[in-house]
């Protein structure tokens, strides 16, 4: 089928085997692994046979990824579908082994959405696929303060944790914004509240989030009991579009930590302008977000299908450029590549550490999943596929000035 040596081993349903015992290794388990990609050329094809278990992989999963993204990189080698003459060969094989059949149907865990692409409906049933698979799955994967993004794992020479990552990037965000004692922040795709609550207890700020999932609100407002910072703290289930300007001034600071790339590319003008609209002139703003170039904007059919769909990156020097259209003045960019790496390997081993507890949580499917998300999510950070940046903003008053009270960056250990 690929017209070269594979670089895994292969152990088929009949009993055949290429590079007898060869790991990382690839298993057909049934003839529906060929009928997937058969009906589906490409990646999702091969996505929904590893999902049902009709191919599985026995060892690292990342380094099987690895060997075949080196492969492709090496040989020019494409999925079948791509290549018209090696598509009909293809074909000839899979019916000489019997395997030609019905399409298998999809796994109950792809997303199967309704209405315009982000329109606030189905922005709502696109958030609900994502993030409401309950508390409980989420928590067996993240840190106990359930930050669901890149942590930051300088290179300080003090040995970190998960936990103690996520921490350190709540502490780099709060002092990049120049957080005070009894100002205001609001966080837009706030999540479980990592940021809310470390900002209200460490810096004393009057904190707001905004989210869509009802299950992450409930979260963050028992948290916030828990730890005493009712006062302190407000989450709002709402569309970051249904926001109003606030009655009493604009922010001091807000923050969004990896939510632009979910409200799509002819909505993200909108998107600034609410933020602009929350902050107060001399404020300051702060994006951690995601970026990649225009081949697989929205991540690759994998991804559009299973874990967010009409998700869109851009290369971060668009989105500079954006923010700069919106009338901020750009003061800082870190590049945090690196971390992601980290932080996703972290959560494959939470993962697969718990995999009996996230199997009862979330099904069998839904886990190969995360299992498949997380591995090849740590392979295109370490390959440079995928980037996360922190950007730093300020929102000028009329004069063009910004407050004396804007704080030079931290230093930050690279």
């Amino acid at each position: 089928m690929l017209g070269v040596d594979p670089p895994l081993g292969i152990s088929a349903w009949d009993g055949s085997e290429y590079g007898t015992g060869a790991t990382p290794r690839v298993l057909l388990r049934s003839k529906r692994a060929l009928r997937h990609v058969l009906h589906r050329p490409g990646e999702l094809g091969l996505a929904r046979a590893f999902v049902t278990g009709d191919l599985d992989v026995r060892g690292d999963l990342t380094e099987a990824l690895r060997r075949c993204w080196a492969l492709a990189r090496r040989e020019g080698v494409t999925l079948p579908g791509f290549d018209p003459v090696r598509w009909w060969g293809f074909l000839r094989d899979v019916a000489m082994l019997g395997a030609v059949g019905p399409r298998p149907a999809p796994p109950d865990c792809e997303a199967r959405l309704t209405g315009r692409p982000h329109s606030r409906r189905r922005d709502s049933e696109v958030v609900s696929h994502h993030y409401d698979l309950g508390n409980e799955f989420y928590g067996l994967l993240l840190d106990p303060r359930m930050a669901y993004s890149c942590g930051y794992w300088p290179n300080d020479g003090v040995e970190r944790t998960l936990a103690s990552a996520q921490e350190a990037k709540l502490d780099l965000i709060c002092r990049k914004l120049g957080l005070d004692r009894g100002g205001r922040l609001l966080d837009v795709g706030c999540g479980w509240g990592s940021l809310l609550l470390y900002a209200a207890e460490h810096h004393g700020v009057l904190a707001t989030g905004v989210t869509l999932s009802r299950q992450q609100a409930d979260h963050v407002r028992r948290r916030a009991r828990e730890l005493g910072l009712e006062e302190l703290v407000d989450v709002r289930l709402c569309d970051y579009r249904e926001l109003t300007t606030p009655r009493t001034g604009g922010y001091d600071a807000v923050a969004s930590v990896e939510m632009g790339e979910h409200v799509g590319r002819a909505n993200y003008p909108d998107f600034l302008a609410t933020l602009r609209r929350m902050l107060r002139p001399g404020g300051t703003l702060l994006l951690q977000q995601m970026s990649r170039g225009d081949s697989a904007p929205g991540g690759g059919a994998f991804i559009e299908s299973y874990i967010a769909p009409d998700m869109n990156m851009v290369p971060v020097g668009t989105t500079v450029w954006k923010l700069e259209r919106a009338g901020f003045e750009v003061r800082d960019v870190q590049a945090m590549r690196e971390h992601y790496v980290h932080t996703v390997r972290a959560w494959l081993a939470s993962l697969l550490r718990n995999w009996d507890e996230v199997v009862l949580s979330a099904g069998t499917e839904r886990a190969r999943v995360w299992w498949l998300y997380l591995a090849g999510g740590s392979l295109a950070f370490e390959e440079n596929r995928m980037g996360v940046h922190q950007i730093l903003g300020v929102l000028p008053r009329g004069d063009g000035a910004v407050d004396d009270g804007v704080p030079a960056l931290p230093e930050v250990p690279r």
